[in-house]
C-alpha cells in the first residue's frame, strides 16, 4: 500500500507542477481511525497528504459534476471508473477535462464491522500486509483484511480501472463472489415477508439524504423530493413517504448504478439499500444485456428504445 500510495503522489505532483490539472480529487487521512476524507489537491506542497489505504471508501466520481470548468485529476479505483464511464455516456463531464489515475482495488474494508467487533475505543488502524492492525489505549489487535471487506467490494467483477490515463500499481485478477446472491435470497421469500423486511429497514430511514449525495449518478440538480412545483412527497416521516422515497430513488438508477455500494455505506442508519439496487442491475443485465459503465457507447436502456427490447411483461 505504501508503495501505491508513493507513486500516487509523484503522479499528482507531475500532473500538478506541468499544469495538466488544476485539481486533484484523492483521499487524506481522516480526523477518525479507520476513515479517509476526500482531498481536493491544488497546491503540490500538499502532495504528503494524499494516501491510499483500504479505507479510501467513497466514489469520488460523485464530486466531477460539481466541478465545472476545471482540468480535473482523480484517484480512481474500479467502481469509480464505471461511474465515470456512466457520467460520460449521460453527457454530464467531458473525457478531456479529466485525467484518471487508476488504481486497481483488493477492497475496501467494512469499518463499522471492525467497530462493532473490537472491544474498546480504536484509536490507531493501519494495513500490514494482508491484516489490518487495530490499536486502543491497552489493546493491539490484527485482523485478517479478506473478512472485513465491504459485501459491493465482494462481489465486484470489475476490480481494475476500465480506461485510465495513468494505472497505478498492477492489474490484478478479477475475482468475485456470486454478484446477485443478495437477490437471489431476497426472491426466495414470500410477498409478505419482503415487504416486511422492506418496511422494516425504511422505517429507520431518516431522510438525510447521504445516500443520495454519495452517489455519482443523483446529479440532478433539483432533487423530485425538493420540488415544491409539482410537490412529489411529503417533507415527513410518514411510513409511506418514506418507501416512496427509497422506491423512487432506487428506480432513477435503473442501468445507471454500477453497484459500487457508496449509498449504504453513507447512510447512517445502516439501511440495507443495495439489493433493491441489484435486484434491478440484474434485471438490465437479463433483459437487455447492459451493465452500467462498462462501455462508452451505448445508452441506458431506459434512455433509449430498440425494436428488439424484451416485451414479454405486456403480454
Amino acid at each position: 500500500m505504501e508503495e501505491i500510495q508513493n507513486k500516487i503522489r509523484r503522479e499528482v505532483v507531475q500532473l500538478l507542477s506541468e499544469g495538466q490539472v488544476d485539481v486533484v480529487i484523492g483521499f487524506e487521512q481522516g480526523s477518525l481511525p479507520l476513515r479517509a476524507t476526500p482531498f481536493f489537491l491544488r497546491d503540490i506542497a500538499d502532495a504528503n497528504r494524499l494516501v491510499w489505504s483500504p479505507f479510501c471508501e467513497n466514489n469520488l466520481a460523485t464530486y466531477l459534476t460539481k466541478i465545472q470548468g476545471k482540468r480535473v485529476g482523480l484517484i480512481a479505483k474500479g467502481c469509480d471508473v464505471r461511474s465515470v464511464v456512466a457520467l460520460l455516456v449521460e453527457k454530464q463531464i467531458h473525457r478531456d477535462h479529466i485525467v484518471i489515475i487508476g488504481v486497481p482495488c483488493q477492497g475496501m474494508v467494512d469499518r463499522r464491522r471492525i467497530e462493532r467487533e473490537v472491544d474498546g475505543e480504536i484509536l490507531k488502524a493501519h494495513q500490514e500486509g494482508e491484516e489490518i492492525i487495530v490499536e486502543g489505549r491497552d489493546f493491539r489487535k490484527s485482523l485478517p483484511r479478506k473478512e472485513y471487506i465491504y459485501p459491493s467490494c465482494k462481489r465486484c467483477e470489475h476490480r481494475n480501472p476500465l480506461i485510465y490515463d495513468t494505472l497505478i500499481g498492477e492489474k490484478l485478477v478479477e475475482e468475485a463472489e456470486r454478484a446477485y446472491h443478495e437477490v437471489e435470497a431476497f426472491e426466495k421469500l414470500s410477498p409478505d415477508k419482503r415487504w416486511s423486511h422492506f418496511s422494516e429497514e425504511t422505517s429507520r430511514c431518516i431522510r438525510c439524504y447521504a445516500c443520495r449525495q454519495a452517489c455519482p449518478m443523483c446529479y440532478c440538480a433539483e432533487c423530485f423530493v425538493d420540488s415544491s412545483f409539482p410537490k412529489w412527497i411529503e417533507k415527513g416521516l410518514d411510513p409511506s413517504d418514506v418507501q416512496f422515497w427509497n422506491i423512487v430513488r432506487a428506480y432513477h438508477q435503473t442501468g445507471r448504478c454500477v453497484g459500487c455500494g457508496a449509498c449504504e455505506r453513507a447512510c447512517p442508519m445502516e439501511i440495507d439499500l443495495v439489493y433493491l439496487t441489484q435486484k434491478i442491475n440484474r434485471d438490465v443485465k437479463e433483459l437487455f444485456g447492459f451493465e452500467a459503465g462498462l462501455d462508452l457507447d451505448p445508452p441506458p436502456p431506459l434512455s433509449t428504445y430498440r425494436v428488439d427490447d424484451e416485451q414479454e411483461f405486456i403480454k
